[in-house]
């Protein structure tokens, strides 16, 4: 190998280590979104805070800087995006972190020589949202048609689009409303976008498939 080579690929190698997110810095600045979000990012019982634990890292980015710009209307959350509070860098970290976190859908199995906190950790990170009511079989055509594209047929998202499978759907179904309503931008081009030619039942039914799909995650 000349040394030529060696050297670019030196590079190389260099550059992708400086790549690599603060994991450490993350979950110290995710002690103070626990105090909505839960330790382990796993949201609010009713889905008054959403799972963020789990959650792809280029959508979390992408909201947060969305909040610190207030380009998304979210009041509670300005105070702890602002420049001086949660700088890119920061909010790299703490979404990488919250990404790395995983929330299991079954019940832990626990051995004898686990004590009570360790028990209760572990039955902590378990996420199990109920099923929801619905036509399965319309909300699983709609989906693959409609919704594919960038959340995946897993509902586990793309790129900056989020996952939505071991989600609470209180908290899809008010994301929706905001959608239909214009509230919120549903894609990087327009506000409202499929969700505005859906019905209110398929919307429901959608929600249903996806609660259906959470076990094989």
């Amino acid at each position: 190998m000349n040394g030529r080579l060696l050297l670019l690929l030196l590079t190389l190698c260099l550059a992708g280590l400086g790549q690599a997110q603060n994991l450490d810095k993350g979950k110290e600045i995710n002690s103070t979104c626990a105090g909505c979000h839960g330790e382990f990012g796993q949201g609010g019982a009713r889905g008054e805070y959403p799972r963020i634990g789990g959650q792809r890292a280029a959508y979390l980015a992408d909201q947060l800087k969305s909040f610190r710009a207030r380009k998304r209307v979210n009041i509670p959350m300005y105070p702890y995006t602002q420049e001086g509070e949660l700088p890119d860098e920061d909010i790299k970290d703490v979404a990488a972190y919250l990404e790395s976190i995983e929330l299991p859908t079954k019940w832990p199995v626990f051995k004898e020589t686990d004590d009570a906190l360790t028990r209760l950790t572990l039955t902590e990170r378990v996420m199990i949202i109920p099923r929801a009511p619905g036509n399965l079989g319309n909300g699983e055509a709609i989906y693959q048609k409609q919704c594919v594209t960038c959340h995946a047929r897993t509902g586990t998202g793309r790129g900056k689009f989020p996952m939505l499978v071991g989600q609470y759907t209180g908290y899809l179904k008010r994301q929706m409303d905001l959608y239909v309503k214009g509230e919120r931008p549903h894609d990087e081009l327009e506000v409202g976008g499929v969700l505005n030619a859906l019905k209110e039942e398929d919307m429901q039914d959608i929600l249903a498939y996806l609660t259906s799909i959470q076990e094989q995650q």
